[in-house]
């Protein structure tokens, strides 16, 4: 895959957001509305072409938390408001790779996370649990070896503790698990099928009415590659 020989050719181990859903997209999973941009004239067309409120965040193969570095803004509403935070964002990158990222608001109360590790005795495992902040604090994930049939994901979806968010919850339709099984599935072809590929973290996937869409990822390559 082009964008992985390339991030191996110029010596790193971390694909940026945008490179990491392009790697996503391919495996047809669905991912945000994305734009990357370097400067305020790619900015307003971006913003147009998504239409506001938008998402501004930093991207740089440097960067991993976007939000304890100040990179990340939601509901940018209009020009204004984006080449103010466009300004921002570039100014807190300065010394790094630089460039924005312009993403659509995607909506949705329900956040999951679906990752993927390599272990040195099982090879590549597929992570999915609860998302967002409380990933770290809740713990509440479960793993399988990859490659996942169906049932291994359907099966995975069943064993968090918090399933409940999956169904129908406080005037919330059921989220498609036919489409989170789906992506649990394709996240373990990725790591079957590139071996560079060390992990993967879509954190969160948002439930958007019933669609599951990544929001945000990150890619890690193995360093014995390089």
């Amino acid at each position: 895959m082009n964008i992985i020989e390339n991030a191996i050719k110029q010596g790193r181990t971390t694909l940026s957001e945008y490179e990491s859903k392009q790697i996503l997209s391919s495996y047809q999973i669905p991912v945000s509305r994305d734009i990357l941009v370097h400067d305020a004239k790619d900015l307003f067309s971006a913003c147009k072409e998504i239409g506001y409120p938008v998402v501004l965040k930093g991207c740089s193969s440097d960067i991993s938390h976007k939000t304890e570095g100040g990179l990340l803004r939601i509901d940018i509403r209009n020009d204004e408001e984006s080449e103010n935070t466009f300004n921002d964002i570039m100014y807190k990158m300065d010394g790094l790779e630089r460039a924005v990222l312009v993403q659509e608001m995607v909506e949705g109360k329900r956040e999951l996370v679906v990752g993927l590790i390599r272990d040195a005795q099982f090879g590549p495992c597929v992570m999915f649990g609860l998302g967002g902040i409380f990933t770290e604090i809740l713990k509440d994930t479960v793993f399988r070896i990859a490659p996942l049939e169906r049932q291994d994901a359907q099966e995975m979806m069943h064993e968090i503790k918090g399933k409940g968010i999956l169904e129908s919850v406080r005037g919330l339709p059921p989220a498609d698990l036919d489409s989170l099984a789906d992506i649990l599935i394709a996240v373990g072809r990725i790591g079957i099928e590139n071996d560079t590929v060390k992990e993967i973290d879509i954190n969160p996937i948002i439930i958007s009415g019933t669609k599951p869409v990544a929001v945000d990822a990150l890619v890690i390559l193995e360093t014995a590659s390089l």
